[in-house]
């Protein structure tokens, strides 16, 4: 694995030689976004109508096309997730109005959620910088140190019922509501300008649908959706044999290349979910669209030795809980309890 001569916290530097090998890929083709728009709002868009309409026929028929439709907001996502990274377009004018339009659809603020993705981007991988756009991850020895109130705390939202059930609700309706103290003027007035932007909308959508129908139809698609962004986000970065260093010895590279995994999808979910599984060529750099991704990973030898996740692997993610410093992986409660390995059956 090529790692960088840089050994500090920050940005990557120009004596990585990577930068020159990914620039060509870190180039919107305007065309390719395009078709992107049309194959993830269009589609969408025309959906939720057609739900709409269903729910006098049945609500059976309404569920069945919340499942294309959540996969048509989830790949939405994916155009807010790229424009907030300035990726989609070369304008910056046009990343920042159709980050906007789509945030609408995902009821993100897009100033907001561009700040603390790129803080998430910038400490991916640093104990020391725990905290923001990250899920809270504790070390052995900090659940060791806890008390009874917090473990009970962390057991519960490492839970995957409430990581995975109510994580999108969270995650995606209440907490991008909240205006905080500490935001800067900007990012504050994104907040506010979203949440009353929503409130006409939806306010309109209950006079001419009802607030029942309404509720209806979107509650299948955020739990659909919203569930499975958050379990993408989540198997991106707790796998096994993840990456976690404290500051003087993080690396932006090394975060990451060992700690971004391949997550490698069934095509159709790959095409869903907007390449974002191949979460080290993005994190490596941002600038790369999504609809570069696969070809980065192909053609350049830095990604030859990536973590690699299948479905399975995927899915047995959940169960690890805990950073072991000592063994520099992600444990089990179970594993942290007993101070060794057990079989991953037991676990």
């Amino acid at each position: 694995m090529q790692r960088p001569d840089a050994r500090r916290p920050g940005a990557p530097t120009a004596r990585n030689p990577w930068r020159d090998e990914i620039a060509p890929y870190a180039v919107p083709d305007r065309r390719r976004s395009m078709l992107d728009l049309a194959t993830s709002v269009l589609p969408y868009l025309l959906l939720w109508p057609a739900m709409v309409w269903s729910l006098e026929r049945s609500y059976w028929l309404t569920l069945a096309l919340a499942v294309p439709a959540a996969g048509f907001l989830l790949r939405s996502f994916i155009v807010f997730h790229d424009c907030c990274h300035g990726s989609f377009f070369a304008s910056r004018g046009a990343n920042t109005w159709v980050g906007r339009f789509t945030g609408l659809l995902v009821f993100t603020p897009f100033a907001s959620w561009r700040h603390s993705h790129a803080v998430h981007h910038a400490t991916a991988g640093d104990l020391d910088r725990r905290g923001e756009g990250d899920v809270p991850t504790m070390t052995v020895a900090e659940y060791r140190a806890a008390g009874p109130g917090k473990r009970l705390g962390y057991r519960l939202f490492r839970n995957p019922l409430v990581l995975f059930g109510l994580g999108p609700i969270w995650s995606f309706v209440l907490y991008p509501r909240f205006v905080k103290r500490s935001m800067r003027p900007r990012i504050r007035n994104s907040v506010l300008l979203t949440n009353a932007v929503l409130a006409a909308a939806l306010g309109g959508l209950v006079w001419l649908i009802g607030w029942q129908a309404l509720l209806l139809v979107q509650t299948p698609l955020v739990l659909l959706a919203g569930g499975a962004g958050v379990w993408l986000f989540f198997v991106q970065h707790q796998f096994e044999d993840t990456y976690w260093e404290s500051s003087e010895q993080w690396s932006y590279a090394d975060a990451a290349l060992r700690g971004s995994s391949y997550l490698k999808l069934p095509q159709p979910l790959q095409w869903f979910s907007g390449n974002i599984g191949l979460h080290h060529v993005h994190h490596l750099s941002a600038r790369v669209p999504n609809y570069r991704l696969q070809a980065a990973h192909d053609e350049l030898p830095v990604f030859r030795s990536v973590p690699v996740l299948g479905i399975g692997d995927a899915l047995r993610a959940p169960r690890l809980k805990l950073w072991d410093e000592e063994r520099g992986r992600i444990v089990t409660f179970r594993e942290a309890r007993v101070g060794r390995p057990v079989p991953a059956a037991a676990a």
